[in-house]
């Protein structure tokens, strides 16, 4: 009797059939950790805003491996050596670039766990998974930390023109239904080449490019950045954030047995990483392995009748869609107009002092289409012959696609009722 074909294809409404490659690729989509990811939305409470961006992080890297198995044929089409093992790592690797995301993608992040990133935790799932796959991860954790020699390899993974970008623009249009963010991502794998060791855009694809360049900042400003997108972000982080206050206070919170170990634990840099951690990485990742939007929403849900007014009103909003009005400048906004805020909500609700930032508070937000800074990306002409973006595109000359965009929020409440 023959073990089961892992030779398997998925229909995905983006894309249309996703082979899987690689009997290793196979295993990784079914591994628990990687499963878990279906249940973790692409774009948070983004469908608060656009109803249909309910996709997922699981969609999200089972696209992204399909870019890159495009990619690494067409640069193996025009002469580039990359052997099958290699096309295996690589696609290893995109397939678990998302892999350390928690609920909600960040809200974790920035509310019971400290100074620990979504990195942070990729890297221990990379660790945890190539020692239960005998090593087979080797390559593909080097190339994922850009330690290998073939350095295109790793800016195909994290660039700023990667298989990760390309799909999630791609994607979150579509489900989104924000058309403006529709990018030629066939059209740009086809100008891929490599020169010098490093992953190049062929000239005639430049158009492509800066089209792809005006997509990013579109919809980082009409969607990932839209108000009530930031509202929603906002107010499930200081959900979490309160109550991870009462549980370091003492105070007895319903909670999934995952989400109770950080709500009731410190985890952080010092204790996780340092020569004598207060908790194992194994023990961490156990809990974080079961943590997804499912737990949030759970108990948001039951601390929405919590005796604790900040708790109750802030998990209400999240349940019934009551958000923080949000206004954006591009200045910072006035202390007399934040103070003004605050009295009014103190003296009309007896609200105090400890809990005010919950209710009005201000933030600053930037967005960075295009890094000079960074890796650029290199533009090979004819003769063969490379050039910086920066220099051979006219539209960076004179567009805001090259520049930090910084912009200034201020949240609060119309009305508390």
């Amino acid at each position: 009797m023959t073990g089961q074909s892992k030779c398997k294809i998925i229909n995905d409404p983006v894309y249309g059939f996703i082979s899987i490659p690689f009997d290793l690729i196979y295993d990784l989509v079914e591994h628990p950790y990687f499963q878990r990811l279906r249940r973790i939305k692409q774009l948070g409470l983004t469908n608060y805003v656009y109803p249909g961006a309910t996709h997922t992080r699981f969609q999200h890297a089972l696209g992204s491996l399909y870019l890159m198995n495009l990619a690494i044929k067409t640069i193996q089409a025009k002469g580039n050596d990359i052997t099958e093992k290699e096309a295996e790592a690589v696609l290893a690797a995109i397939l678990l670039h998302d892999i350390g995301h928690g609920p909600f993608s960040h809200a974790l992040e920035h509310s019971i766990v400290e100074r620990i990133t979504h990195e942070d935790i990729s890297g221990i799932y990379l660790e945890f998974l190539n020692k239960h796959f005998n090593g087979k991860l080797d390559l593909a954790i080097r190339i994922f930390r850009d330690d290998y020699k073939k350095k295109f390899l790793h800016q195909l993974v994290s660039g700023q023109l990667d298989m990760d970008r390309l799909d999630y623009l791609h994607r979150d249009s579509f489900f989104s239904g924000v058309v403006e963010g529709t990018v030629s991502y066939d059209r740009i794998i086809k100008m891929l080449n490599v020169a010098e060791g490093n992953l190049v855009v062929e000239a005639k694809g430049i158009y492509s490019i800066e089209k792809f360049l005006i997509a990013r900042r579109f919809m980082y400003w009409q969607v990932y950045m839209h108000k009530t997108v930031i509202a929603g972000e906002q107010i499930l982080v200081n959900v979490l954030k309160r109550a991870k206050t009462l549980a370091d206070d003492g105070v007895e919170l319903f909670a999934t047995p995952s989400l109770k170990f950080f709500l009731y634990n410190h985890v952080n840099r010092e204790n996780l990483f340092s020569a004598n951690p207060l908790f194992s990485k194994e023990e961490v990742l156990d809990h974080f392995s079961n943590l997804d939007d499912n737990d949030i929403i759970s108990c948001a849900k039951v601390w929405a009748d919590h005796p604790d007014f900040i708790l109750s009103f802030l998990c209400k909003g999240i349940i019934n869609r009551r958000l923080y009005k949000v206004e954006i400048s591009n200045e910072p906004f006035p202390e007399d107009r934040v103070e003004g805020l605050r009295k009014r909500i103190k003296s009309r609700y007896s609200i105090t002092e400890d809990v005010m930032n919950y209710l009005v508070f201000t933030r600053s937000i930037s967005a960075n289409t295009y890094s000079p800074e960074e890796k650029e990306i290199r533009i090979m002409n004819k003769s063969g012959r490379l050039e910086n973006l920066s220099d051979v595109s006219e539209m960076l000359k004179i567009s805001a696609l090259n520049k930090t965009e910084k912009k200034y929020i201020l949240c609060h409440f119309k009305d508390m009722e």
